[in-house]
């Protein structure tokens, strides 16, 4: 019987043919055949594609090889890929969501030293498996391309199909250290952890009460796992402990890999001997550096003059230049690589995660006094009245005149200045504050959202324990400084839209529909309303402020506005800053600390024609994945840095057991109150059961609990007094009782439907008070 012509009989003819014309492939082909069939990929594919045999065998033996250690093809057990491209079958992290909200991952396991930024993998929904997975998994995924380049090679986008999602179990945890007989026992700081057993041999070197990391073994008597102490950080109620917890905890990248350390100390500062011509030379603009009195670097820098020009009477040019990171830190370098791992700086009472290496961060790109630095600067040219006339970027080198703190300058306008500041008062600091003065008449038009956030800060001893815990002063220096960034990053995304330069935006939804009507239930007990109109602005909510200003309910109004609304993230899709009122709103002005800004300059500079140092394609292809990334980045620096001062002062506050404290209630929920206590800012909470005899009643609406049958109430922001009951510094926790009675009000919630009767004690404690950084 004759075969029909067919894929087989084709196939074998083709080798045939080769094999009579003694055709020997060429590298390309074999690089073009690995690529195209990422299945059929071992030695002996190849041979049987290209027909070989013999001597020819031994040749692509050779050839191989060469392949290999030129690093243009790498090996994946027996089967062999390009280098840089995806094996049919490997693990895959997913990391963020594109704009039609499918999953995108990148791999698990990538060598980004030899190849680069981690190509974007983007999840199939054709299977369960696809649907169920989230952010945060980690899957076994088929691999596919979803296309192939002009030249044959992939195009490093890929498809995946999951497989099985997977369990990220952690090689090693964090505990404190106690005896149990003649060994030890590990009590997890993490509180889902079980307890893990420590011979003497094992412990490192530890003793009782140490904060140490500890990897797991296999289990040993009654179920618990074995453990080894790999690192002894130090006693428990140290500063540099309880941090530790966080990093830990919270998965904060904080060791830099050598590659990164040795880019860094290769790099040399700029001179106007080595700079680029398209580079300006402003050290003779006396900007001036105004930050924390402990800042370790200066990432900004101002100054400001009246606007001489006829037809601007009254108005004013400010100067914001911002440290040229994007000149020292290029794209897909080992730094770069790092610092998109971390994505911003963590801040802890007395240690920094910095997101670039030191060398960078405090030295080759810190703004300091009378050094000259490279920076990227926007002159901003503002009307009398506050509005923007028009902005242009430069890049420049620049020489700062003066380091002051914040107080230092506000000391200088106040009539109190030290001879540092008063040097500059009358040719520096007067005209920032006349222009400052401008600017606000156009914030004041603009009416951002006007919501009072109080910071505490803590002030520790020399060996890591808390010596004071109080709210600064919030100054106008603040406010002045603050309102110059916003200007700059504002004009930062109107440049990047004009040039139609793909970035990532600020951005700040309006707060969702769900909590607007549980807000204006909340209102309603107030007998206040908030408008229905669907144009919902800040002014809004700055107008229910100001009506209750002078009444005891604006810490109440405050917490419940700010607790209505949405977080504030980073995307390349523009939805403009709700609560900054803004319709386009970018961060530019802190590339040492947020790697968004970073990507910014690199847009600035590619777009504006700024010279080198440019954001690239493949950036501009990944900025989904770049916001999603940061965003994510930003939360868990929030988290560390929110969890560590909750166990500073859990520890400090571990010995005032018994004792009495005022505390404002900031939230009230069935199972009990979060309290904020007065003095020192510390979160607690007061489970129901120990708050009266009688039944209380949850009402949402209102905030509050209410007692059935006398009516006496206690509602989110009353002050009460509380007594500390008990401290637990390793979860950060502490736990009240409640000393005050409740308000009475007069009457029961307006309605039992949506109210309900005391619940169950809750299981853990410890509150949380939210931030939203702008």
């Amino acid at each position: 019987m004759t075969q029909k012509p067919g894929k087989r009989a084709n196939s074998k003819s083709r080798k045939k043919s080769r094999k009579d014309s003694a055709h020997f492939p060429t590298r390309e082909e074999i690089l073009n055949f690995v690529t195209q069939n990422p299945n059929r990929t071992n030695k002996r594919d190849i041979v049987r594609e290209f027909g070989l045999s013999g001597e020819a065998r031994i040749k692509l033996k050779t050839m191989l090889r060469e392949l290999l250690d030129s690093g243009i093809l790498q090996r994946n057990g027996k089967k062999l890929s390009a280098t840089g491209t995806l094996p049919p079958v490997t693990t895959l992290d997913i990391v963020a969501r594109d704009r039609n909200g499918g999953l995108l991952a990148i791999p698990s396991r990538w060598d980004e030293t030899r190849n680069g930024r981690a190509p974007t993998v983007s999840i199939s929904k054709q299977n369960d498996r696809g649907a169920k997975a989230g952010i945060g998994d980690r899957v076994l995924a088929r691999i596919s391309t979803d296309g192939d380049t002009s030249d044959g090679t992939s195009s490093r986008f890929y498809l995946g199909k999951i497989m099985k999602i997977l369990d990220r179990q952690k090689s090693s945890i964090l505990g404190v250290l106690r005896e149990h007989g003649d060994n030890f026992r590990l009590d997890p700081t993490n509180r889902r952890q079980k307890e893990v057993d420590i011979s003497i041999q094992a412990a490192g070197g530890g003793v009782e009460g140490d904060l140490v990391e500890v990897e797991i073994g296999r289990s040993g008597k009654f179920g618990l796992k074995n453990g080894k102490v790999v690192q002894v950080i130090g006693a428990f109620q140290s500063e540099k402990a309880l941090s530790m917890i966080a990093i830990h905890e919270n998965d904060i990248p904080h060791v830099f890999p050598q590659s990164a350390l040795d880019e860094a100390a290769a790099l040399k500062p700029i001179t106007t001997a080595n700079m680029e011509k398209s580079r300006e030379d402003w050290r003779e603009l006396p900007l001036i550096t105004i930050d924390p009195g402990d800042a370790k670097d200066h990432d900004d820098a101002i100054f400001s003059e009246v606007d001489k020009a006829d037809n601007n009477k009254g108005g004013y040019i400010v100067y914001v230049a911002i440290a040229d990171v994007s000149w020292y830190v290029r794209s897909g370098s080992a730094i770069d690589r790092e610092a998109f791992k971390r994505g911003n700086s963590v801040y802890f009472p007395d240690r920094v995660v910095p997101m670039l290496p030191e060398r960078i961060s405090n030295n080759l790109c810190s703004l300091r006094e009378n050094v000259d630095r490279p920076a990227l600067a926007v002159r901003m040219v503002f009307e009398a009245d506050g509005r923007k006339r028009s902005h242009s970027f430069h890049r420049i080198l620049m020489r700062s005149p003066a380091k002051l703190s914040y107080n230092q300058a506000q000391g200088a306008i106040d009539g109190q200045g030290d001879d540092r500041a008063n040097e500059i008062l009358d040719s520096v600091l007067k005209p920032l504050w006349e222009a400052y003065a401008c600017l606000k008449k156009g914030r004041d038009k603009r009416e951002p959202l006007d919501i009072d956030i109080p910071e505490r800060k803590i002030v520790l001893k020399p060996d890591g324990t808390v010596d004071r815990i109080f709210v600064p002063d919030r100054l106008d220096a603040h406010k002045l400084v603050e309102e110059f960034m916003i200007q700059a990053n504002v004009a930062a995304a109107q440049s990047l839209e004009r040039t139609k330069q793909q970035l990532i935006y600020r951005i700040h939804d309006s707060p969702s529909l769900a909590k607007l009507e549980s807000f204006r239930e909340f209102l309603k007990t107030m007998d206040l309303s908030l408008t229905r109109s669907g144009n919902l602005r800040p002014v809004h909510f700055n107008a229910i402020l100001n009506s209750v200003r002078d009444s005891d309910n604006l810490e109440l109004v405050n917490q419940v506005i700010l607790r209505s609304q949405s977080q504030a993230e980073y995307s390349p899709q523009n939805i403009g800053h709700f609560g900054l009122n803004l319709a386009r709103y970018a961060h530019f002005t802190s590339p040492i600390r947020r790697y968004a800004d970073l990507v910014i300059h690199r847009a600035l500079v590619g777009s504006l024609k700024l010279g080198t140092g440019a954001i690239t394609p493949n950036e501009e292809a990944m900025l989904d994945v770049i916001a999603a990334d940061i965003s994510i980045a930003e939360r868990r620096a929030i988290s560390a840095e929110r969890d560590t001062i909750d166990r500073l002062i859990s520890t400090h506050l571990s010995q005032s057991i018994g004792e009495r404290f005022v505390a404002r209630i900031n939230g009230v929920t069935r199972a009990g109150l979060f309290v904020t206590l007065s003095d020192t800012g510390a979160d607690g909470f007061i489970p129901i059961r120990t708050i009266s005899d009688e039944y209380l009643i949850f009402d949402a609406s209102s905030h509050s609990i209410v007692g059935e049958n006398t009516g006496l109430a206690f509602q989110m922001g009353q002050l009460v007094e509380v007594k500390l009951i008990e401290a637990a510094p390793v979860a950060g926790a502490l736990l009240f009782e409640m000393l005050s009675e409740g308000t009475k009000t007069g009457k029961l919630p307006r309605s039992r439907r949506t109210s309900s009767r005391q619940g169950r004690p809750a299981k853990n404690f410890g509150g949380r008070k939210k931030r939203q950084r702008r």
